[in-house]
């Protein structure tokens, strides 16, 4: 019998050795988000290889491409992934840097299958951020 969504989620939170300082649930959206720390944390327990290619750096809006490669049952495994950062989806006027850490996110939860579960970062939006 397969796992249910959360049954493989706490698999993954103890693989990961994620604790409650990393993971939390939005109260607007009820989405499960994971910190910065945790996506650290994921990063260095996989062993996770990142390479990053800016795509677009202006002024107002800035692309990040961010490849993640892992090895998986013997297999080496690459995910290319992307973000964006501008007025529209960023209050931070620092667009590279978040698209930077966007695409890492994002690259790192779905090269981890977090993504699939519909786990997303805190850097993802503005509005995902624990108050």
């Amino acid at each position: 019998m397969e796992n249910t969504k959360n049954e493989r989620l706490k698999e993954l939170y103890k693989y990961y050795e994620l604790n409650t300082e990393d993971v939390f649930k939005h109260k607007s959206f009820g989405f499960i988000i994971i910190t910065r720390t945790g996506i650290d944390k994921i990063v260095a327990k996989a062993n996770i290889k990142l390479n990053y290619e800016v795509v677009v750096c202006e002024r107002d809006f800035c692309a990040v491409k961010c490849t993640a490669t892992m090895e998986r049952n013997g297999n080496v495994v690459s995910i290319p992934t992307f973000a964006s950062a501008q007025p529209k989806n960023c209050q931070s006027t620092y667009y590279l840097e978040m698209a930077e850490k966007r695409s890492k996110s994002r690259a790192v939860l779905q090269i981890t299958n977090f993504y699939s579960l519909g786990v997303y970062s805190e850097v993802e939006s503005d509005e995902f951020k624990q108050k």
